[in-house]
């Protein structure tokens, strides 16, 4: 496993490429693997909580709070390990698959950072890369902003820099959604037999603010891939996608509802049983383990509601196949694009105004 890795952009390759080597449209040098990153020790927590928060003017109160969540996991966040397991299982699948290419891991706000990854690349003689991002999803932050740290960290590496080229999102690819759909069959079959009809699928995603929100297609995306996995699943008839980790002032509106708010809405209806899906997420990370498996469960606990959580995709052989599947329809366009459900696959290039930053609060 090297460091990190990047994204694409229209036009021939660069040079000659260690990729597949058939005269195909597009060929590679390496994939960047880009991720959000997380602390590794007690001692990282803060400084990693101030580089995500940077510019945003939260209260140091709140920043506090957060380091606590990740102090009750060791100071640990278990991307990191995630992670690294989905890139050692992505390089089989790409010896399997006669893609002879490196994977460079590279995080947005913790070591490895971007910027070093895309460094090793160029020492390394990268000079092109597809960049495969851990957020299945459109919207500022899940898309844009991964592009732009792309870029920024191509400009600071300057000269020889590879180009990377940002594979699509993933959303609605049958390697994303039918193991996703495996993990909550599971989760309802741990639920009384008697009381499987009448129970109900939360599926949570990160809240955002409602202004990025609609500069985007992020709730139609998570809506869309909510209906394929609960009919995959086959489970109870009833769900309803929920929102969890909200982090902005009360003043700005966010997505909603929260999936506690949620939970005392079925306690109120008469509820007895719930399966709570991070569909939002692709990794049990910190947020996953802290905002559900101990403030949502703490909130059902209390009002006797049965919690059961699905787990994420992790490192599912699918969803791993998935990754390479991307880069291989990246490098031939004539290979058919995989995509489940009512929405096509998703477009390899965004528009210059695709999904664009909140206009900043006034004296912010």
């Amino acid at each position: 496993m090297t460091a990190s890795r990047p994204q694409r952009e229209p036009g021939p390759p660069p040079g000659p490429s260690h990729g597949m080597r058939d005269g195909s449209p597009r060929a590679y040098d390496a994939i960047l693997y880009l991720s959000f990153g997380g602390p590794e020790g007690p001692e990282e927590v803060t400084p990693f909580i101030e580089n995500v928060t940077r510019g945003r003017g939260i209260p140091r109160h709140r920043l506090e709070e957060v380091a606590e969540h990740y102090h009750l996991f060791g100071g640990v966040s278990p991307i990191n390990a995630q992670n690294r397991a989905v890139i050692a299982a992505l390089e089989v699948e790409l010896a399997r698959n006669a893609l002879d290419l490196p994977v460079y891991w590279g995080n947005r706000n913790w070591h490895p950072f971007v910027t070093d990854a895309v460094m090793q690349m160029r020492n390394d003689g990268v000079g092109r890369a597809a960049a495969f991002v851990t957020s299945a999803y459109s919207s500022y932050s899940a898309c844009r902003q991964y592009r732009e740290d792309i870029g920024r960290a191509r400009a600071e590496v300057g000269r020889g820099a590879p180009k990377i080229d940002k594979l699509r999102l993933f959303y609605n690819h049958p390697g994303f959604i039918e193991p996703q759909a495996a993990t909550v069959r599971s989760a309802i079959a741990t639920v009384a037999p008697e009381r499987r009809a009448s129970a109900s699928i939360a599926f949570t995603a990160h809240s955002i603010p409602e202004s990025m929100a609609g500069t985007s297609s992020y709730v139609a995306q998570l809506e869309e891939a909510c209906r394929l996995v609960a009919e995959r699943a086959g489970g109870p008839a009833q769900w309803k996608l929920v929102y969890q980790s909200r982090s902005g002032p009360p003043a700005v509106p966010w997505l909603g509802p929260d999936v506690a708010e949620h939970l005392r809405w079925l306690h109120r209806e008469g509820a007895t049983d719930v399966v709570i899906c991070p569909i939002g997420f692709v990794s049990d990370h910190l947020e996953v383990r802290f905002d559900l498996d101990v403030e949502a469960a703490t909130v059902a606990a209390e009002l006797g509601l049965n919690m059961v959580r699905a787990a994420t995709v992790g490192a599912d052989p699918a969803y791993v196949r998935m990754i390479a599947e991307l880069v291989l329809e990246r490098m031939d366009p004539r290979r058919p694009r995989l995509a489940a459900g009512n929405f096509t696959a998703s477009h390899d290039c965004c528009a210059a105004d695709c999904c664009p930053a909140p206009a900043a609060r006034p004296g912010s």
